[in-house]
């Protein structure tokens, strides 16, 4: 008698990995962000890897950014972030205080504003304007406005597209105002980082204890906790003094790219007609909230006297990682960048549902009976 076969059967339903798919958007994602960098672009290689595979995604080439490689990288730029926390910063903490209480403000005008734009010109249900208008909280705006009932494929295509307009018109903006000097920077590598055998194992072993942070904050809940964790670690570190360690400037080039070619991938198998009206709606609700964040940080430099290009970027609505990115590239005060952005982040995911069901409710008493 012939003994049974114990191998396992093979799973139809588990997919492989496509390999053809991540191997251009890497090729692809990297093209782009040298070409950039060659020609002295700001926030070049997450500018150009985010050109490349969003053209490749309207022609119909399939790109794919593994989540885990993404994570990881997003771990890199978060120990990056927390770089920037330097002991020298311990004493401007306190100016912070207006600026962080501003961001409140901010976010309830951003919303209103964008919410009314998307209802009244876009003809937006009221679950997809609110949730799409929000200034942040990419995953969960999606998460919870389709749950409320919302279109959350058009939700999350505002999002992107709104990022993706932030990321690149916010760099080209920012070097008219005034104190920006493009030809002080250093528009090598090694302007984004040390360059690899400049570290020691002593200096990897740092870099590495902080990648300990993020499955950390990830457990406890912490909003953004892939990024948020590893950088607060690192903060640490960094305001004790124990080290003074950046992470390669190869390791950030890369992380650009890859966050880039992710961004520039979320337009695939989504109709060329869709994402044009959606492109006109997003250009639309950017230009709002980009002049609601003009308006709140003028007037908290006139408060406050604290840095105009720095409170620009603070409540920029970008993601945390795009913004704290293009903070990276532009030479601005990063760990006030990523605060504010932290902060905001926090505010939109605790507050922004129950300040949704108090808006629903307050027009269904403004509307007569029977309407």
């Amino acid at each position: 008698m012939t003994a049974p076969c114990t191998d396992p059967a093979p799973n139809p339903h588990r997919r492989r990995f496509d390999w053809p798919a991540f191997v251009a958007a890497m090729v692809l994602g990297t093209a782009g962000g040298s070409l950039c960098f060659k020609l002295h672009v700001p926030l070049a290689f997450m500018i150009g890897a985010m050109l490349a595979t969003t053209v490749a995604a309207l022609a119909g080439v399939r790109t794919l950014v593994p989540q885990g490689l993404r994570d990881g990288l997003v771990i890199v730029l978060g120990i990056m972030l927390g770089s920037s926390f330097t002991p020298a910063l311990l004493g401007h903490l306190a100016e912070w205080s207006v600026s962080l209480v501003f961001m409140a403000v901010y976010i309830v005008i951003a919303a209103a504003a964008g919410t009314f734009y998307l209802r009244r010109f876009a003809r937006y249900d009221p679950p997809t304007a609110y949730f799409t208008a929000m200034p942040g909280g990419f995953t969960e705006m999606v998460m919870m406005g389709g749950a409320l009932g919302g279109d959350d494929r058009s939700i999350a295509l505002g999002h992107s597209l709104r990022i993706m307009l932030v990321v690149m018109m916010v760099p080209f903006a920012f070097q008219a105002l005034p104190g920006y000097d493009p030809a002080g920077r250093d528009w090598s590598l090694h302007g984004l980082g040390p360059y690899p055998w400049e570290l020691n194992l002593a200096d990897y072993a740092m870099i590495a204890i902080c990648f300990i942070g993020a499955p950390v904050a990830q457990k406890l809940g912490i909003p953004a906790g892939i990024l948020v964790g590893p950088m607060l670690l690192s903060a640490v570190l960094h305001l004790t003094g124990v080290t003074a360690v950046k992470p390669p400037g190869l390791l950030v080039a890369a992380s650009q790219v890859v966050i880039g070619a992710s961004i520039g991938g979320r337009f695939q198998r989504v109709p060329l007609m869709r994402i044009a009206r959606s492109a006109g709606v997003a250009a639309g609700l950017t230009l709002v909230l980009l002049l609601v964040t003009l308006a709140l940080a003028l007037a908290v430099h006139l408060l406050t006297g604290l840095s105009l290009p720095g409170l620009i970027l603070a409540y920029a609505p970008g993601g945390l990682a795009e913004m704290s990115l293009v903070a990276l590239a532009l030479h601005a005060d990063a760990a006030f960048v990523a605060t504010h952005h932290i902060v905001r982040i926090v505010l939109i995911i605790l507050f922004a549902p129950a300040a949704y069901h108090l808006w629903r409710r307050w027009i269904a008493r403004r509307q007569p009976p029977g309407a």
